[in-house]
């Protein structure tokens, strides 16, 4: 005979009873009465013309053709339950996007815009890890990374290709009480100031690579000073100018806040870096992510 919808229904009231034993039981796990289970397994036996339970006075028992229908009936139901659960569940992965990026960029750039994102396309979550100084491409636990590297973009270890986001500048700052300290002008005030270096802007960088090329821009190479000092970001150098302890030799996307806010002022302007922020896309994925190609393309937009 063919399986109609009153049925179904009633196999998933027999397979509740049948595990826990009680009618009662089962009308508590299933939000309706008693008489309600009792009657839709009385359904379910004329129908099937089966007896499922013995009933006595202490209660229900499964009868040998009933215990050989719920062999058969609760795998199938878990069977069920789980397939819709994955089924579920790839569709809230297929809205997620997970992004890997520096802190300082996550930090100044990216967080303080996902809110126009989120305003856009509320129902695309994006999960952000900016774990170390510099991004670890190399395993499959992300779907786009933005990494900073100079430009071109030295050889890749994984097969994708990166794609420029956006090019960067450099441009030195300096707490607006220590700028008003020294004579900008003065090309001996380099002698005299203290440097705030990001160690290692990419990796196998030198830890000065950035503050000499900038000075090698700006003909200053003969005045490069001795007092320096260290951080492994970009943003924490930016941090210690602020706090007054010299100046810093800051990336642009990264000083739009400290620059309204006036924690941050530029006697200088601006040079390209020859560097910029790449986003890879993870190859491994098994299925294509939707949500990336949407926020990609958001991220491209936000640069425009």
């Amino acid at each position: 005979m063919g399986l109609n919808t009153q049925i179904l229904g009633a196999l998933r009231t027999f397979d509740t009873a049948a595990r826990l034993g009680s009618f009662t039981r089962a009308a508590t796990a299933l939000h309706i009465t008693p008489a309600a289970v009792s009657q839709q397994i009385r359904h379910l036996e004329l129908q099937l013309d089966i007896t499922l339970f013995e009933r006595h006075s202490r209660g229900i028992k499964l009868t040998e053709k009933g215990a050989s229908l719920h062999l058969v009936v609760s795998p199938s139901l878990e069977n069920i339950a789980s397939a819709i659960s994955t089924l579920q569940n790839d569709s809230v992965i297929s809205n997620e996007v997970r992004v890997k990026s520096t802190p300082s960029f996550a930090f100044k750039w990216l967080v303080p815009r996902l809110s126009d994102f989120y305003r856009q396309h509320p129902d695309i979550q994006i999960h952000i890890f900016a774990d170390g100084a510099l991004v670890d491409k190399s395993g499959s636990d992300y779907d786009l990374a933005i990494d900073f590297a100079p430009t071109p973009y030295p050889n890749s270890e994984s097969d994708a290709q990166p794609t420029l986001l956006m090019s960067e500048a450099l441009v030195p700052v300096m707490s607006p009480q220590y700028a008003t300290q020294h004579n900008w002008q003065d090309p001996n005030v380099w002698k005299k100031v203290n440097l705030l270096h990001d160690t290692m802007p990419w990796l196998n960088s030198v830890p000065e690579f950035e503050w000499r090329y900038w000075f090698s821009k700006q003909q200053l190479d003969t005045y490069y000073p001795t007092q320096n000092h260290y951080f492994n970001r970009a943003d924490l150098a930016m941090e210690a100018a602020v706090a007054g302890q010299g100046v810093a030799l800051a990336r642009s996307a990264l000083l739009s806040s400290y620059l309204e806010t006036g924690a941050l002022v530029c006697p200088f302007e601006s040079i390209p870096s020859d560097s910029g922020y790449y986003l890879f896309e993870q190859q491994d994925c098994e299925q294509p992510n939707p949500s990336l190609a949407v926020f990609k393309q958001w991220l491209i937009a936000q640069v425009a």
